[in-house]
């Protein structure tokens, strides 16, 4: 399995499917791991895709610092896999946490971002959708095995419809790990710990409009939940108004659509073709 090491020493877990085509950085959700893009992934043959597993998630290492699971660390991780792969620019698949690594490369290494597309994120993080996050991050599951979470999965989680079982099914052996004592968390548990010292809940809410008006005049789109609790529908709006992009609202979804769903393919393809070649350091 290849591994890179950052610049602090952490051995990281990436994957990249070569090719010729337009390089797209996929980046995941904030306790998620690369296996967020393996429904999308076969639909991206027009393009160079590259994933990695933040640190302290998936088949990465986790890190004796758990204040380095943070935003401004994991921007640098992402230039440190280019720097590895000799890449000079990439556009950025953002889910969730991935869109605000993405924001984040425009305040500290603008020049490397040739795209982004948002799934389900944007400048403005709802605080409500902020809240049920920190109730289960850093928890232990309370389901005994994977097939019990994914009827858990599919009936508990508000906003999704219409989903088969066997996407559950998908999902719980993506995201949980079963032991002898029953189902356990694949990333450090304290992810919790950092996300309380990086975002308080009962602060007031930042925003992060800066940085996304610094992408303007670059490819760029957006994918919304139609239920999302996290991006919300005036927040996806002020991004279409503040600079040409592509987007569309994915019906049956909450935070976050799966990638794979007809709106964001249609979307990715045409956002896809608007990239620049990719570029070699």
């Amino acid at each position: 399995m290849p591994h890179f090491t950052t610049t602090d020493g952490l051995s990281l877990y990436f994957d990249d499917t070569g090719g010729s085509g337009p390089i797209v950085l996929c980046l995941s959700g904030l306790t998620r791991n690369a296996s967020d893009f393996d429904y999308v992934r076969p639909h991206l043959s027009n393009a160079r895709v590259i994933r990695m597993d933040y640190r302290g998630r998936g088949q990465s290492e986790w890190a004796e610092d758990f204040t380095t699971y943070n935003l401004v660390r994991e921007a640098q991780d992402a230039l440190d896999l280019l720097n590895h792969l000799g890449i000079d620019k990439t556009a950025i698949l953002g889910t969730s946490r991935g869109g605000l690594i993405a924001l984040t490369l425009m305040e500290v290494a603008p020049n490397r971002v040739t795209g982004v597309c948002f799934n389900d994120v944007g400048p403005v993080i709802e605080t409500n959708g902020l809240e049920v996050i920190l109730v289960f991050i850093g928890r232990k599951p309370v389901w005994t095995s994977r097939t019990e979470a994914a009827e858990a999965l599919a009936t508990r989680l508000p906003g999704f419809h219409n989903v088969p079982a066997s996407r559950w099914a998908e999902e719980a052996e993506h995201h949980f790990v079963e032991t002898e004592s029953g189902l356990n968390i694949n990333y450090d548990p304290k992810l919790r710990n950092a996300v309380l010292a990086e975002f308080d809940p009962k602060a007031p809410a930042g925003d992060m409009w800066p940085q996304f008006d610094k992408l303007k005049g670059l490819p760029l789109a957006v994918l919304r939940g139609k239920n999302s609790d996290i991006l919300s529908q005036e927040t996806f709006a002020e991004m279409q108004a503040r600079a040409p992009m592509l987007a569309a609202e994915v019906k049956d979804r909450a935070h976050v659509p799966f990638l794979d769903e007809t709106e964001c393919l249609d979307v990715l393809h045409q956002w896809i073709a608007q990239l620049p070649a990719g570029e070699l350091a």
